[in-house]
């Protein structure tokens, strides 16, 4: 599992302390994994929104090779949310640590923004693109 690899051991209490075969993992562990999970998604998004923002101011301002590098990574971005049936890999990790499904509860984001969050920037990446090539052409 990615999770402990990324954020550390899981705590555990021996099977002397419980009376239990099997160990437990405390619930105050997944809570800071959780948090931490959280913190990196947003930051991510971050970024990535970023990213999505900025390809039509780039192409307005005509430097296209950075309209181009922008373009590029929310096309990867675009491929690991594909090849992750439409999940970021973080919302899979997430999931282990909590019970909650909400839209929201993998990222530090308002409830509708993350419930519309592909709508929103998927359509504002689709419009920024096509602003970036119309600009292009025409700078050619």
């Amino acid at each position: 599992m990615l999770g402990p690899v990324i954020f550390g051991k899981w705590p555990m209490e021996s099977s002397e302390q419980t009376g239990n075969a099997a160990a437990v993992i405390h619930p105050a562990h997944h809570a800071r994994v959780l948090t931490r999970i959280k913190l990196l998604h947003s930051a991510v998004w971050l970024f990535m929104a970023i990213c999505t923002l900025l390809i039509p101011l780039t192409s307005l301002l005509g430097r296209f090779q950075i309209s181009a590098v922008l373009t590029g990574v929310v096309l990867i971005e675009c491929a690991v949310l594909a090849m992750n049936r439409g999940k970021c890999p973080l919302t899979s990790i997430a999931a282990h640590y909590t019970e909650d499904r909400e839209a929201n509860f993998d990222i530090y984001l308002p409830m509708w923004l993350a419930r519309y969050n592909k709508a929103i920037f998927g359509t504002l990446f689709v419009c920024g693109f096509f602003f970036a090539l119309a600009r292009w052409l025409v700078a050619k």
